[in-house]
C-alpha cells in the first residue's frame, strides 16, 4: 500500500506554480521567422525561371531549410519565401539562392557554375527578432552556392 502525505495547508499552490513554470516553453528557445524576397529587378532577366533557396547555418555548417519556386513574370515581388521559426538568436546565417537561368548552357534542374545559373548569398547577423530581407538582382555580387543544394 502506498502512503500519501498531504502537504501543509497552502504549500500546494507554490509547488503547482513551480511545476507549471518549469513545464512551460520558454520564448528564448523559440526561433524567429525569416521572410526572404526579391524585388522587381529579378523579373526582366529571370521571370518564369526556377529559383531555389537554402537557409544555411554558418555556425553549425549546415543547411537548415530549403524552399523552391518560380520567379514571377510580371509583378513584384519577384519571389518570396518564409521560413517560420528557423532563426535562432546567437547564430550566424546565410541565405543561399540560385536561379536556374542556363545562360549559355547548363542543365535544367541542376545548379550550374556562376554566370550560367545566377547564384548569391546574403548574410544574416545579430538575429534578435523576425527578419524580413529583400534583395535586388545584382549579377556583380554573385557567389557560388551550389554545394548547399547537393
Amino acid at each position: 500500500m502506498t502512503g500519501f502525505t498531504p502537504l501543509a495547508k497552502g504549500a500546494w499552490c507554490p509547488l503547482a506554480v513551480v511545476l507549471l513554470v518549469a513545464a512551460a516553453p520558454t520564448l528564448a528557445g523559440e526561433g524567429h521567422d525569416l521572410t526572404f524576397s526579391g524585388d522587381g529587378t529579378f523579373i526582366a532577366p529571370h521571370g518564369g525561371q526556377a529559383i531555389r533557396v537554402a537557409l544555411y547555418d554558418v555556425t553549425a555548417g549546415e543547411v537548415v531549410a530549403t524552399e523552391q519556386g518560380t520567379v514571377a513574370a510580371e509583378e513584384p515581388p519577384a519571389f518570396s519565401f518564409t521560413f517560420p521559426g528557423a532563426l535562432q538568436e546567437g547564430r550566424l546565417y546565410d541565405v543561399h539562392y540560385w536561379i536556374d537561368a542556363n545562360f549559355g548552357g547548363g542543365s535544367e534542374g541542376s545548379c550550374d557554375p556562376v554566370n550560367v545559373d545566377h547564384q548569391w548569398r546574403a548574410a544574416l547577423t545579430n538575429v534578435s527578432e523576425p527578419v524580413s530581407l529583400e534583395v535586388a538582382h545584382d549579377p556583380a555580387q554573385q557567389a557560388p552556392v551550389c554545394t548547399s543544394f547537393e
